[in-house]
């Protein structure tokens, strides 16, 4: 009698446990949202500076020497 009832105990005990891991484990989906970087447009002059300083001062050079003999 005992037996009867410990094995009937085991057996609810043993379906009930398998139940609750009957649906496996599922990876969480987390939603990532693209990052959006705006570029600020670039000034169409800014390559120019640096060369028309270096010109002007090539032609001050230039203009400056007093080579007279």
């Amino acid at each position: 009698m005992i037996m009867t009832k410990f094995a009937t105990f085991a057996a609810a005990l043993g379906l009930t446990a398998t139940s609750a891991l009957a649906g496996g484990y599922v990876a969480p989906v987390v939603d990532v949202e693209p990052v959006v970087v705006e570029e600020q447009a670039a000034s169409s002059n800014a390559g120019l500076v640096v060369p028309a300083l270096l010109l002007l001062g090539v032609i001050a050079a230039v203009a400056s020497d007093d080579d007279d003999s």
